[in-house]
């Protein structure tokens, strides 16, 4: 899977074992929203899900949008139990890199978290994202309810036809309920690195091309 092979995702046989704790601690707080990074949040809010490359430069796009309250980095949708950053790039987790935002939907409302999904990479390619090539790389998106799943899906719908104008290929972002796919946190060092490192890596670009707004509600 690795030395120029072509990505290949781990069938549960093949995956890491993982482990049933963490073999390391998070941190109590975000670094720059200043509340707590796990759960449980308060009723009023909801959760999200999204994968769309190297989790520090997402994480950055969602911790900048007014109403987010909270965002931390993990590995999400593989196999593996707790799994550490280097068991996840090693390709035999079968995970993506990932950003939870919890968020206050009366402020911003999930398909607005949508449009800066799409707009922020390129979903159209598979185990890649620009430079960074490997299984964990991929485009996806973890849903938390019925209605996040239908949103979800017609925004995609909707990006793909412009995308597809533009000269774009296929979508090939994942569109799955986060549950029975855990959300497992990442190291501390990874929570909150561009805010610690301003200067660190950031691999997030997207193709330039809008995504509509609210297509869930405006279907037809």
């Amino acid at each position: 899977m690795l030395f120029g092979r072509t990505p290949v995702l781990p069938t549960p046989e093949q995956a890491l074992k993982g482990r049933p704790e963490p073999s390391f601690t998070v941190p109590d707080r975000h670094t720059v929203l200043g509340n707590p990074l796990l759960g449980p949040y308060p009723a009023h809010l909801e959760t999200a899900d999204f994968a769309m490359g190297c989790f520090w430069g997402a994480e950055r796009k969602f911790w900048q949008t007014e109403g987010v309250w909270t965002t931390l980095v993990g590995y999400q949708g593989g196999h593996t139990e707790n799994p550490t950053y280097e068991e996840t790039c090693s390709g035999l987790t079968g995970h993506t890199e990932a950003v939870r935002v919890v968020f206050d939907p009366s402020v911003v409302s999930y398909e607005s978290l949508l449009k800066l999904f799409w707009e922020s990479h390129n979903p159209t390619q598979g185990f890649r994202q620009g430079n960074d090539v490997g299984t964990q790389y991929r485009s996806a998106i973890h849903t938390h309810s019925p209605a996040q799943a239908t949103a979800a899906k017609a925004s995609r719908d909707a990006y793909q036809k412009v995308l597809t104008g533009s000269g774009y290929g296929t979508i090939t972002t994942e569109i799955l309920p986060a549950e029975g796919r855990p959300f497992y946190p990442a190291e501390a060092y990874h929570q909150q690195y561009l805010d610690k490192n301003p200067a660190g890596y950031c691999g997030i670009g997207g193709t330039g091309v809008s995504c509509p707004v609210g297509v869930a509600r405006a279907e037809g």
